[in-house]
């Protein structure tokens, strides 16, 4: 019987060192293709780089209206430290009369831009001096390292990155990260088996994976080449392929990779990837600016970024960043004293969201609207384009804030349910067409839909200067003195109704009233009976040179009845503040690939669509608005002396308020309404103009320019004919003209021994 056995045992080592070897070279084979695989794909790794998003540069110069307090809050958007003395780039220190300043580094679209320390003086809400402190020479203008405001993703969400150099970054971070993911980082080979041990002890107890031993190399691995799945397969897979990438690469590039690649939380749809963009979304600065506290709480979130989230758990947040600057301490890399102080700062998180899409969505909505169709989705939402927009900070902050606190404001004058109103407003540059600021409604950081752009409700009487200017056009017929008549007036429209238009105070009919009280008073009789003498087509023909084409060929335009957006409206209004100059109204202003080269810059397109001379009285039609018209309230909140020209709108059943208005340097337009279309039982003057007054304050508007074009003269007139005044006529006004054209007749008031004028038409110019 032995002998027989040995035959079988010798078959079996046989069979079973054929099966090793065959297990041998499976696993050869196999771990030979990860090893490829490994390699191809760490160096195919293409960073998911939306395009970056950037507000217009701050830029001061001696003579700007800008007090220190101003520049305090502006530096604080733009994320600069308060301190006692500079400390470099993104610092400053000083009050409201004399302030220090070190600018930061950056490429524009026009070259770099070197760190800068100045020292600005200030006098009167004024910048008296920019002084360089390095040179002592002054400084004629002072450009600042523009605010990151946001990325372009996929629509459906993605991942969001701020790539970052491992040379670049504060050498705290890296030693942080390392001390407390893995403190064995540089002496192990891609696996920690003091960790497996640990791990699978717990494994084992548990009867299931409740505790990983990942490395830092092994956690680069996951996230890059796997799937978040806990499986043995899978944790065997990533260790594998964790040595395998140390065959290949340094230390260094894989930590450099880990920072860019590590889940530091969720902005919305938006993940956020890596250390350089977590900086900017939780502080507002550039990773080279972190303090050790901003430091041991970015690394901190690296265990779980939701449950250390410092906006919604900042209890966590706080333990957590307490127990790691303790672990920095006793690592020796932070001394005593300095333990204690930086234990005492606050969480130090940025309340606007950082620069994601949340801080100003609508802006961002019209960048993206601009720049689709000339960049392709995949140029946009991965190869890390530089977009430069017009989007000025100070305007955005004002805007919103004017909005939020103007509909709370107007609800409780008017005892309506909070929340009832909604709004939206546009600030426009008048001498270069460029969006400064948006809002598309009065939760103004959130990403849902913008009434600024994609709303359309009637203007009312939003629309009527564009009728008065096609008549001026005219000026051998209507002048700014015309009578108009004033008795209410049937309309037999195209499709056999009958229109019969009223003025807003259905009580207020009489004698003819002169075109420029018309207007001012916003009365819409005589507007209507102006606007049949014009014609629809002509009136129709205006807006389209002003910049809108989308209007009905029906005389109901005439008093407003037209669809528009509030951006809309602020284009058509653009070309009336620009003296009939049409400028399309951009909000980007460069782009460039992230290595610095430039694609694109978008210069300013101005062409005259409008006559100078019509536009110009037309605008002195609108100041009277607010001199004595619908919209004089505002006089109350403008310094004395200040001139602006606007247009309050109201619709049909109170559903909407307009007020659209400009100065020399501003122009605004402000929508108050409800979702619904519903009745808010406000005109223009006690809905928009609440808000659009106070921000235009808080923004310095500036006063028209009172220069008149060569072909527009002045001639005193009496308003009660609109002919030529003598010394006679008590009520006489001075009225501008086309040249040529103001009346030659005397009006027959020499011998009139008292006005025949109304009070309250008598008193407007007093």
């Amino acid at each position: 019987m032995p002998r027989r056995r040995r035959p079988i045992r010798r078959l079996f080592l046989i069979v079973l060192v054929l099966c090793f070897s065959a297990a041998l070279a499976v696993a050869a084979v196999y771990l030979m293709h990860l090893d490829q695989t490994v390699q191809q794909r760490f160096a195919a790794v293409k960073w998911v780089l939306p395009a970056q998003v950037y507000a217009a540069p701050m830029e001061l110069y001696p003579g700007k209206d800008d007090s220190g307090n101003e520049l305090v809050s502006q530096l604080g958007r733009l994320g600069y430290s308060n301190v006692s003395a500079l400390s470099g780039p993104g610092t400053f220190s000083g009050g409201s009369d004399v302030m220090a300043v070190e600018t930061r580094p950056f490429t524009f679209w026009d070259g770099h831009q070197d760190a800068q320390k100045v020292l600005l003086r200030f006098s009167h809400d004024k910048i008296a001096s920019i002084t360089d402190l390095d040179s002592g020479k002054p400084v004629s203008i002072l450009r600042f390292d523009p605010q990151l405001i946001g990325s372009i993703y996929p629509g459906n969400g993605g991942q969001d990155r701020v790539l970052v150099r491992l040379d670049q970054v504060p050498p705290l971070l890296p030693k942080t990260l390392v001390l407390v993911e893995d403190r064995d980082f540089y002496s192990n080979f891609g696996i920690s088996i003091r960790g497996i041990v640990r791990a699978a002890v717990a494994d084992v107890m548990a009867r299931r994976l409740v505790q990983g031993a990942s490395t830092l190399t092994q956690q680069l691995v996951k996230n890059l080449f796997l799937t978040d799945k806990r499986t043995f397969s899978r944790k065997i897979r990533e260790a594998l392929m964790a040595i395998l990438l140390e065959r290949h690469v340094s230390k260094d590039q894989i930590l450099e990779a880990y920072m860019n690649e590590v889940y530091l939380g969720q902005d919305g749809q938006r993940s956020i990837r890596g250390f350089g963009l977590a900086s900017q979304f939780y502080f507002n600065k550039p990773l080279t600016e972190l303090q050790p506290y901003q430091i041991a709480l970015l690394v901190g979130m690296v265990k779980g970024p939701s449950y250390y989230n410092p906006r919604t758990n900042p209890k966590n947040a706080m333990a957590r960043r307490d127990l790691i600057l303790g672990m920095m301490h006793d690592a020796g890399y932070l001394t005593e004293r300095q333990l204690r102080a930086q234990l005492a700062e606050p969480l130090g998180v940025d309340d606007g969201g950082g620069s994601g899409p949340n801080r100003y969505p609508a802006f961002l909505g019209l960048v993206r609207n601009q720049i689709e169709g000339q960049y392709s989705e995949k140029d946009l939402s991965l190869e890390g384009l530089r977009v430069f927009t017009t989007l000025n900070t100070e305007v955005q902050h004002q805007l919103d804030r004017h909005l939020v606190d103007g509909l709370n404001d107007i609800e409780k004058a008017k005892h309506l349910k909070p929340g009832t109103l909604e709004g939206a407003g546009v600030v426009t540059s008048v001498n270069s067409g460029e969006v400064l600021g948006m809002v598309g409604g009065r939760r103004v950081h959130f990403d849902g839909f913008n009434r600024a752009l994609d709303i359309r409700r009637q203007i009312g009487s939003t629309a009527k200067p564009f009728l008065y200017l096609t008549a001026l056009e005219d000026p051998s017929r209507f002048n700014v003195a015309t009578l108009l008549p004033n008795q209410p007036i049937d309309v037999q429209l195209p499709n056999g109704t009958v229109w019969k238009p009223h003025n807003f105070e259905r009580y207020n009919y009489g004698a003819p009233v002169p075109m420029y009280v018309a207007l001012a008073k916003s009365m819409n009789v005589p507007t209507v009976s102006l606007g049949l003498q014009v014609g629809v087509k002509a009136v129709v023909k205006t807006f389209h040179d002003a910049g809108f084409s989308d209007v009905p060929d029906l005389p109901s335009i005439f008093l407003g009845s037209i669809d528009m957006s509030p951006f809309q409206v602020a284009q058509v209004y653009s070309t009336i503040a620009g003296g009939g100059f049409y400028t399309p109204l951009q909000s980007v202003t460069a782009v460039m690939t992230p290595d610095g080269k430039l694609l694109n810059h978008y210069p300013i397109k101005v062409r005259r669509t409008l006559p100078a001379g019509p536009t110009f009285i037309t605008t002195w039609l609108m100041e009277n608005v607010l001199r004595f018209g619908t919209a004089q309230w505002a006089q109350s909140v403008f310094p004395k002396g200040t001139v602006l020209a606007g247009k309050t709108g109201t619709t049909n059943g109170l559903r909407d308020s307009w007020f659209s208005g400009f100065g020399s340097n501003l122009l605004s337009v402000i929508w108050v309404g409800k979702d619904d279309d519903g009745r808010t039982d406000l005109v223009g003057a006690t809905g928009a103009l609440k808000i659009w007054a106070p921000l235009m304050r808080d923004l310095h508007v500036k006063s028209l320019d009172p220069s008149m074009p060569t072909d527009v003269v002045e001639e005193s007139i009496d308003p009660s004919t609109g002919l030529k005044a003598d010394a006679g006529c008590s009520d006489a006004v001075t009225l501008p003209f086309m040249k040529g054209f103001a009346p030659q007749q005397y009006a027959p008031c020499a011998n009139a021994s008292k006005s025949i004028l109304p009070e309250w038409l008598r008193t407007m110019f007093q």
